[in-house]
C-alpha cells in the first residue's frame, strides 16, 4: 500500500507540473509544442538521474525510484519511461528491438491519433 501511495503522490505532482509547464510554454508561437517537448526532455533527464542512482546503489525497488521515476516522471511525461526502455535495449545490445520499439511506438502512436480522430469524426 505504501508503494502505491508513493506512485500516486509522485504522479499527481508530475501531472500538475506538466499542466503548468505546457500551459505556459505551449502558448509561445513555435513550430513545435515547446511545453510538451520540454517536459519530455526534462522527464527523461530526471528519470535518467534517478535510475542512475538506483542502478549505482543496486536498489531497483527503492522508495525514491517509486516516488520520482515511476510516479513523478510517469505523471510528468510518459516519454521518460519510453526513453529509459530504449536505453535498456541499447545497453544490452538489443539494437533490433530498440529500432522496432522506437519506430513502432512513434509510427503506431501517430497512426492511432489519426484513427481516433477518424473514428470520432465518422460516427
Amino acid at each position: 500500500m505504501k508503494n502505491i501511495l508513493l506512485v500516486f503522490l509522485g504522479g499527481g505532482i508530475g501531472s500538475g507540473l506538466r499542466y503548468i509547464v505546457s500551459k505556459y510554454l505551449n502558448q509561445i508561437e513555435n513550430s513545435i509544442a515547446l511545453g510538451t517537448f520540454t517536459v519530455n526532455i526534462l522527464g527523461s533527464l530526471i528519470i535518467g538521474i534517478i535510475m542512475g542512482f538506483v542502478f549505482k546503489n543496486d536498489s531497483p525497488s527503492s522508495e525514491l525510484s517509486l516516488l520520482i521515476a515511476t510516479g513523478f516522471c510517469g505523471g510528468f511525461t510518459t516519454f521518460s519511461a519510453f526513453a529509459l526502455e530504449n536505453y535498456q535495449f541499447l545497453k544490452t545490445g538489443d539494437v533490433t528491438n530498440f529500432f522496432l520499439y522506437t519506430i513502432g511506438s512513434l509510427l503506431l502512436s501517430i497512426c492511432a491519433i489519426f484513427l481516433g480522430i477518424w473514428l470520432v469524426k465518422s460516427s
